[in-house]
């Protein structure tokens, strides 16, 4: 794990805006799926029944509300076509791929975790 030494810490305000800064996205992007089901529609644009097959465990009622929530913040658009059935294809906006960086960190992130977790597992064996 890389740590800074002497690293100059933000005074009140900056700490202040960042956390707001923080808890506002995590207020968008928060729970287990929202991001997981953001990476299937970043891949390509999806069904619901396809949606619910690739992430793995995520029930229909919760599928549904995370899909609700994420297209009234502007990552998900839902398209419908006037087939018989009705066709409801979900995709990624641009706005939902401005998240690349923070997938990218979170991803990096939680790999450095997975291994400092299984080394600290080897030492008590």
């Amino acid at each position: 794990m890389k740590m800074t030494v002497n690293e100059i810490l933000p005074d009140n305000e900056e700490c202040a805006h960042s956390l707001k800064n923080v808890i506002d996205a995590l207020y968008v992007i928060n729970g287990k799926w929202k991001l997981a089901v953001i990476l299937c529609l970043v891949q390509s644009s999806k069904r619901f029944n396809e949606l619910q097959y690739e992430v793995t465990g995520i029930s229909s009622k919760i599928l549904a509300k995370e899909l609700k929530d994420l297209e009234l913040n502007d990552f998900v658009k839902r398209n419908v076509y006037p087939t018989i059935p009705v066709s409801i294809i979900y995709e990624a906006t641009d706005y939902s791929r401005t998240l690349k960086n923070v997938i990218g960190e979170l991803s990096a992130w939680g790999e450095q975790h997975r291994e400092k977790i299984k080394q600290s597992m080897r030492k008590q064996s």
